[in-house]
């Protein structure tokens, strides 16, 4: 398995903790993103910096995952792209994304971008609170766990 970031939205303290698990764990993890980004020395942290644009980062993480490959995102259209490849998904409130319920969210995510388009302002997301970093670290522990288990 291998631990890919779309990391231009991505907290700090979430990359600090996948930073950690990727240690921990020894896995690799690779931040994409249009611009620079500091990583802790490690053999297995490194950053993927592409050219800037539309969904540029997307789609380099989607080229180079492969199936059981774990990507943390919220953004949902990638993360239906990456499920349909046969990745894991969890975004960076500890939202576990599956084929079982990307679908409902996709329809969440058009609705508001609708009613963004027709002039109503929809504000924006919370910021991460405590019990999103607890959710998040929660699933990627288990995750975590089944990898090593996998690899027993």
């Amino acid at each position: 398995m291998h631990i890919w970031v779309d990391a231009d939205a991505c907290p700090q303290v979430i990359k600090d903790i996948l930073f950690r698990a990727a240690e921990r764990c020894r896995i690799p993890l690779t931040l994409v993103a249009n611009q620079a980004l500091p990583t802790p020395p490690s053999r297995f942290i490194k950053s993927l910096r592409v050219r800037s644009g539309f969904d540029v980062a997307d789609q380099a993480i989607l080229d180079k995952i492969a199936a059981g490959d774990l990507v943390i995102t919220s953004d949902i259209p990638l993360a239906a792209a990456v499920i349909e490849q046969g990745g894991q998904v969890l975004s960076h409130r500890g939202e576990l994304f599956t084929s079982e319920n990307i679908r409902a969210r996709l329809n969440v995510r058009d609705f508001m971008e609708t009613l963004r388009a027709s002039g109503i302002n929809t504000g924006g997301p919370p910021a991460l609170s405590q019990s999103d970093r607890k959710a998040f670290a929660g699933h990627l522990d288990k995750i975590m766990a089944s990898v090593s288990r996998a690899n027993s």
